[in-house]
């Protein structure tokens, strides 16, 4: 095997991402690399770190970079806190250009990659908190969100549990080990509440925190998820959140689930089928969770028609 065949076959391996160090120990100078670069051949990710043949990234861009930022820190670091839980596709967090990388010891003194985009951490994890996505190390889903639980306030914390939850990254039974783990750690008692009020049926941030507005509203819904059916067992619709005794179903519209002119459509006729079912169906939106009154009065006033309507 040639040294083209064999820099081919490592880039392979790791999305199409060579170090420096890689291609000189495949038999490529370091003139011969530079030259690479300053041709455009190879483009530059991070600090020794190279797509080979500078193809586009496109859509794998972002991942791209997270897997030159790991490998240009060295053999032992590996992805952490909102950089994992991008890579498992643990929802909750703002997105940011930033990459959390974690160095063991004093290793991560002299992983200076030269980006402020990102972030070494010194953090030492033992291997079965580790894992790798599409061949990038990490740390695993239970560990991912332990760390970011101890680190994030209500809102996107609960977030990230239920996103894990619903996912089947974790299960409930993982969670029964989390207080263990954070026990006597800043951000315990905070994580220890969100841990409570978890739910893995919520299907996205969006569900959560309007769940979590009408919590906070003192107008909780009983159930997620509801399955509405005629007398027939037809499926109706299903409902993000419900309050069965007012028969009041809230759905969270998100802006990918709901944008496209299928969705719109079905969406529409569900909620005729359910408005002729003789439920009341109210639609939130990203911003109407901002507000901290608006959803549980708008649920509120729903639950009073509704009751109104019974006596009448």
């Amino acid at each position: 095997m040639d040294r083209g065949d064999v820099l081919r076959a490592i880039a392979a391996g790791q999305g199409g991402v060579v170090t420096r160090a890689q291609a000189i120990g495949a038999g490529f100078s370091r003139h011969e690399v530079d030259n690479f670069i300053a041709f455009g051949r190879w483009r530059r990710l991070a600090r020794a770190v190279y797509l080979v043949e500078a193809r586009s990234l496109t859509l794998s861009e972002r991942r791209g970079r997270i897997r030159a930022a790991v490998l240009s820190c060295g053999g032992l670091a590996h992805a952490v806190l909102g950089t994992a839980a991008e890579l498992h596709g643990i929802a909750g967090l703002r997105e940011t250009a930033k990459i959390h990388v974690a160095v063991p010891g004093r290793a991560a003194r002299a992983a200076r990659v030269g980006d402020p985009a990102v972030v070494v951490h010194q953090l030492e994890h033992d291997l079965g908190d580790l894992t790798t996505v599409e061949g990038i190390p990490t740390t695993a889903p239970l560990r991912t969100v332990v760390e970011l639980i101890l680190r994030e306030s209500r809102y996107p914390a609960v977030s990230l549990l239920d996103s894990a939850l619903n996912r089947g990254l974790v299960s409930d039974a993982d969670l029964l080990k989390v207080p263990p783990l954070i026990r006597g750690r800043r951000g315990a008692v905070t994580a220890r509440g969100c841990l409570a009020e978890t739910n893995g049926l919520a299907q996205s941030p969006l569900e959560t925190r309007a769940r979590l507005r009408c919590v906070d509203g003192r107008v909780p819904p009983d159930v997620l998820q509801l399955e509405v059916r005629d007398d027939d067992g037809y499926l109706l619709g299903v409902g993000d959140m419900a309050w069965r005794a007012a028969r009041v179903i809230a759905e969270a519209d998100g802006r990918h689930a709901h944008d496209s002119p299928s969705a719109l459509f079905n969406d529409r006729r569900r909620q005729n089928r359910l408005a002729n079912a003789g439920w009341t169906v109210l639609r939130f939106t990203w911003p109407d969770t901002f507000s901290p009154d608006y959803i549980p009065w708008v649920v509120r006033q729903a639950i009073a028609a509704s009751a109104r309507a019974r006596r009448s």
